[in-house]
């Protein structure tokens, strides 16, 4: 009964445009007037960036609701690329935040659970960027959003329920990934950068929109917690999420596209647990930044920022790392990524193994084929109904050699470094290297709340895992079965078959008791130690993480590199959306796609191979009896695609990947 009226309440709010939020016009100061909301993927700019007064007003407004709840806070603003445009701390707040996904006493072992040593300018900051990297002009998502979407069960606090759609996403835009860039200078430029701790699941990071366009992020933590929202069923007085709420007023996001007017499976998306009439203070009576001297400064922040606040950059233009395409993909509105110089970073260029390799007029015709089925897609989460999905599209070799990106206009950042992600992981699980390349890395070793050593695991471990409940022996060293990203996915959730509570945990997975979105397995123990590492850098008791997140030793042996792996260069990513790419019986790279929603993702890689028009010789799916589907272990089959019905725009063809 309280479930069902909580639930009710719920929806009562999101019809009334999340707790009675105040029109798109409320007059702030430093702030956007007028802001429009009907965008649709065209509407940003080269005016439409933050300025030093708009990232001004988000901190005062943000400031003065900390204070007016007695709360002393830390409230990182980054542009829509991940430029940190400023991080302010109030005097008092604490320097770190301990990583804890769960509550009262209970307790999970391992992973970064427990760890005491991350500082909260690190947690501000990964809020911040999460708010603006999965948000765009067609939806608007929260950190409270991501918490609904990664954890085991969706929605969270339900039972018998498959995980997340984008379980495993936080664990995208490392610090240590070698596609995102870094902190050069004095100025922002080219992005997109990377964040702290991947994406964030606490509630108190959104993003900020000027005209119908999101421009970047605010992140807050006061409450010394870095976790996520495991009840998704109630609603919360979190003092995280109301401190960054109000530094949002003026540029919140369009109400009508905020997460809780999307559905995903039949589910309302959460967006915010309160609006402005739950606010303390009235946003427009924020005292100035100028008089906020005494209450806090800004900070410099190793690999970051310095101790000032900058304005960001436009979103789509040169200098912001994404620009409109003017060589390969024409009349399809891609975009492309470009250094700082203005450089195209990946132009489709031939594959790395000696032989039977892609040529570079392969990967352009599969890439361009990728987004032209894109924009004939419909979108899962993105309004207005009915538009175009938009997505990155990311292709690499066998080695993982990154081979060409392209993006849809508007396409959510987040997807560049997951749809790299997604294709390293199909490459890598489908190849003949993995076992070895898992065997040959150093455990990751976990903290038991500050640097004393709780545990080491070594990734290794995962290999007879996988061969014991495939009954494939010398599986991930043959090279026989093809991976695809959503088969990896079934095979790294912490029960097998997905959401089936009390089932044994997946051979990528940990166990219960040890499993949780901060510890999910064979994905975070990849990556463990670079994570640790770069919150040391930033602590100033370490040199920064390398730009390859595999192959790194623990603290205990000074994070030393050894054997890294191309094709974990940037992680590994578990929900779906990439397929491996053969040719005849080779395999010679991987597509991976993340955009608006998980099934279009599948079926944009799928149909790019598939429509790409080669003829016998040139790159193809594996044959159907490679495929991952083909497995069925303990009864439950592992998947390999799946293509939503009827997913083009104007077109009555039901199941276009059906015979492929």
């Amino acid at each position: 009964m309280r479930r069902t009226a909580v639930l009710v309440l719920a929806a009562a709010l999101g019809a009334c445009g999340g707790g009675g939020d105040a029109p798109a016009t409320t007059a702030v100061a430093g702030a956007a007037v007028g802001v429009v909301a009907g965008c649709d993927g065209s509407c940003a700019n080269a005016a439409t960036a933050l300025s030093v007064a708009q990232v001004q007003g988000v901190i005062s407004r943000a400031v003065a609701e900390a204070q007016a709840r007695n709360a002393r806070a830390t409230i990182a603003v980054v542009d829509r690329v991940g430029n940190v445009l400023g991080v302010f701390v109030m005097a008092g707040a604490s320097a770190s935040v301990t990583v804890r996904s769960t509550r009262g006493t209970a307790r999970i072992e391992g992973g970064l659970e427990g760890v005491e040593i991350v500082p909260a300018t690190l947690a501000a900051i990964a809020k911040a960027v999460t708010g603006a990297y999965l948000s765009s002009e067609g939806n608007a998502f929260s950190t409270r959003t991501a918490s609904q979407i990664v954890q085991s069960h969706f929605n969270p606090g339900e039972v018998l329920a498959p995980g997340g759609p984008l379980f495993g996403v936080q664990f995208s835009q490392l610090p240590c990934s070698d596609l995102a860039a870094r902190f050069a200078g004095a100025a922002p430029d080219a992005g997109p950068k990377r964040s702290p701790l991947g994406l964030a699941a606490d509630p108190g990071g959104f993003p900020l929109y000027l005209a119908g366009t999101p421009v970047g992020g605010v992140g807050v933590i006061a409450d010394g917690l870095y976790g996520l929202d495991a009840d998704a069923m109630d609603l919360d007085d979190d003092l995280d999420e109301a401190i960054a709420f109000a530094g949002t007023v003026g540029l919140a996001a369009p109400e009508d596209r905020r997460a809780d007017r999307i559905t995903v499976e039949g589910k309302t998306l959460r967006f915010s647990d309160l609006g402005t009439a739950d606010l303390r203070t009235d946003p427009a009576a924020a005292p100035s930044f100028g008089s906020l001297a005494a209450i806090g400064v800004p900070v410099a922040v190793p690999g970051y920022v310095g101790a000032e606040l900058r304005a960001g950059t436009a979103f789509g233009q040169a200098a912001s790392g994404i620009r409109a395409d003017a060589l390969d993909y024409p009349g399809l509105d891609a975009f492309v990524l470009v250094d700082a110089a203005g450089v195209e970073r990946f132009r489709p260029r031939a594959g790395t193994e000696p032989a039977g390799a892609l040529s570079a007029v392969e990967v352009q015709t599969i890439l361009r084929t990728a987004l032209e089925v894109a924009n004939r897609s419909r979108a899962q989460i993105r309004r207005p109904l009915g538009s175009a999905a938009r997505a990155t599209i990311s292709m690499v070799d066998s080695e993982g050699t990154i081979l060409g990106i392209a993006r849809s206009r508007d396409a959510p950042v987040f997807g560049i470094d997951v749809s790299l992600q997604k294709a390293r992981t199909a490459a890598f699980l489908s190849s003949r290297q993995a076992a070895a390349a898992l065997q040959a890395l150093p455990p990751a070793v976990y903290l038991d709340r500050g640097l004393t050593v709780l545990r080491a695991d070594a990734p290794g471990d995962y290999v007879p895992a996988v061969r014991a409940l495939l009954g494939l022996p010398t599986a991930l060293a043959d090279g026989q079965v093809a991976f695809s990203a959503r088969a990896v996915g079934n095979l790294a959730r912490p029960n097998f078959p997905d959401g089936v509570d009390g089932n044994p945990h997946g051979p990528l997975s940990k166990p219960a008791g040890r499993w949780s979105p901060f510890s999910t397995g064979l994905q975070l123990d990849i990556v463990h130690n670079a994570i640790i590492q770069h919150v040391a850098f930033v602590a100033g008791l370490a040199p920064d993480v390398p730009r390859n997140c595999s192959g790194i030793s623990g603290f205990d042996s000074g994070f030393q590199q050894r054997a890294p792996a191309t094709l974990l260069a940037n992680g590994i990513q578990i929900f779906p959306g990439a397929v491996p790419v053969y040719r005849g019986e080779t395999l010679v790279g991987a597509i991976g796609v993340s955009g608006d929603g998980i099934d279009q993702d599948d079926m944009v890689a799928f149909l790019g191979v598939a429509r790409a028009g080669f003829t016998a010789g040139g790159p193809q799916h594996p044959a159907a009896a490679r495929r991952s589907d083909q497995l069925a272990p303990n009864g439950a089959r592992l998947r390999y695609v799946n293509c939503p019905q009827a997913p083009f725009i104007g077109s009555d063809e039901q199941e276009p990947c059906r015979g492929l």
